[in-house]
């Protein structure tokens, strides 16, 4: 965007030893707007106010409706189109930056909530459907910020506990989101929610609309010793496609595909098959707020595994070791429960529904199985997405290159949830859809294992170089 340091200009004669003795000296505030710190929590809470709330109205099954059609449709058509914009959003994010991309990607979760408002009165499926196609696009425009920031903003050596932050953050929204139905429906006996339901996921999705607005490019950041955040020149359209087509023939990102598929194609079988078919209204608002609490729990302590000191003798194989041991962490715990929803998946079909339905007052030791269950496949989820995320970030240092990989890994993820989306439409049958999950997160991990240890090096010299020049010549934006 032609920003330098902030002063608008560069000094090139500037000497480089003094500029960096100075930042070794100089004091900075940590709590400040241009932190690396601070950006990935503006960051977390735009998220927990916009796809957070999105998260909770889903994971509610059906958009909060009685009929799943109409929500499984308009997810067709997101997902659809978030595929195509996350790839494209990463080569958008290295030419435009957040600052447009973000808020015009915010106001579009708004919008989608406000077409469930319309659909209670309606009962018109169109405007919910064309309103998913365009969260399409405004969601692919925000996680292709959130991933670029997310993977190139934090210090290398701290990736894992940023990206365990954000995602403490962002999942609090799905907390608070599950909080908002179950309070408002408690003593409705509809199978669908209330207006109010709608209209305060409205409210909270403007909020971060607004929210969005602090979020700083790159090139305006520092950190707390001063030193400046890797910032590489403006890229432009012709290069951007270039390097988006590239992409499909990268062995690394061909490697990373089946993971991104599996990221979110468990979603529907989730939020439809599980929560939305076994338990009652005001239960599934519960369930949502013990599902994303477990995501706190499970990407706090997924962050800390990735980060373990695990003091080796060959410092050098650091990083790749902290994959490996992250990697086989998040395999144990996906086995186990995928073998407990097996389990589950035993006593129900579409032709043998749940009757009645389970209630946290009313059904007494048999909601704990399921209930605990569906925890787990919240805690699953954070792990699973956070071991993606540091994966990605310790493949590369420049933001640029970063932006293009989380954007193919947004848009295969959404490509294989529209797919889900579309194939529980058709109602293909509970088990089958299961083992399709299962399968897909099983194959991710081995092929996870080949990437980390051909790709992940320790912490590049180049990324120290990168910041002193950008202390030398004032940076530039990225």
């Amino acid at each position: 965007m032609g920003l330098e340091d902030g002063t608008g200009t560069t000094d090139h004669n500037q000497d480089s030893g003094a500029t960096i003795a100075a930042s070794e000296t100089t004091p900075y505030i940590a709590w400040r707007r241009n932190s690396p710190l601070v950006q990935v929590i503006l960051m977390g809470l735009v998220c927990f106010c916009c796809p957070g709330m999105f998260r909770a109205l889903s994971g509610m099954g059906g958009g909060g409706q009685v009929d799943p059609t109409a929500a499984n449709n308009a997810n067709t058509a997101l997902y659809a189109a978030l595929a195509v914009f996350c790839v494209v959003g990463g080569g958008l994010f290295n030419i435009a930056g957040p600052r447009l991309m973000l808020p015009a990607g915010c106001i579009t979760y708004a919008l989608y909530a406000l077409s469930f408002l319309y659909y209670n009165h309606t009962r018109d499926q169109t405007v919910i459907v064309v309103a998913g196609g365009i969260l399409g696009v405004g969601g692919g425009m925000l996680w292709s910020v959130q991933g670029a920031i997310l993977t190139s903003y934090p210090p290398p050596e701290r990736k894992g506990a940023y990206i365990s932050m954000f995602w403490v953050i962002f999942s609090s929204g799905g907390v608070v989101g599950g909080l908002i139905p179950f309070s408002l429906n408690f003593h409705r006996g509809a199978d669908s929610v209330n207006d109010a339901t709608y209209i305060v996921f409205i409210v909270f999705m403007v909020a971060g609309t607004i929210l969005s607005i602090a979020i700083l490019p790159k090139n305006q950041l520092l950190r707390d010793d001063g030193s400046r955040c890797t910032s590489t020149a403006h890229s432009n359209p012709a290069t951007e496609t270039v390097e988006l087509l590239k992409l499909f023939t990268n062995w690394k990102m061909l490697l990373l595909a089946p993971a991104a598929c599996a990221s979110n194609f468990f979603y529907t079988y989730q939020f439809n098959n599980v929560n939305a078919a076994q338990f009652t209204t005001r239960t599934r608002g519960l369930n949502n707020v013990s599902y994303w609490g477990a995501q706190m729990v499970g990407s706090a302590a997924i962050g800390h595994v990735f980060d373990l000191d695990l003091g080796l003798k060959k410092p050098n194989n650091k990083r790749r070791h902290q994959g490996f041991l992250g990697i086989g962490t998040v395999f144990l715990v996906s086995t186990a429960i995928w073998a407990g929803g097996f389990a589950n998946q035993l006593h129900y079909s579409f032709a043998d529904m749940p009757q009645p339905k389970l209630d946290f007052m009313d059904s007494g030791p048999k909601f704990a199985g399921p209930f605990v269950l569906y925890f787990g496949y919240g805690l699953l989820d954070s792990i699973f997405q956070s071991m993606i995320y540091w994966v990605i970030g310790a493949l590369a240092d420049d933001s640029k290159v970063l932006s293009r990989y989380v954007g193919f890994y947004k848009g295969v993820q959404s490509a294989g949830a529209s797919l889900a989306w579309w194939l529980d439409a058709r109602r293909v049958p509970m088990m089958a859809q299961l083992a399709v999950n299962w399968a897909l997160s099983t194959v991710s991990f081995p092929l996870l294992v080949v990437l980390v240890a051909l790709a992940v090096k320790d912490e590049q010299k180049g990324e120290q170089k990168e910041e002193r020049k950008g202390q030398v010549h004032g940076g530039e934006s990225s």
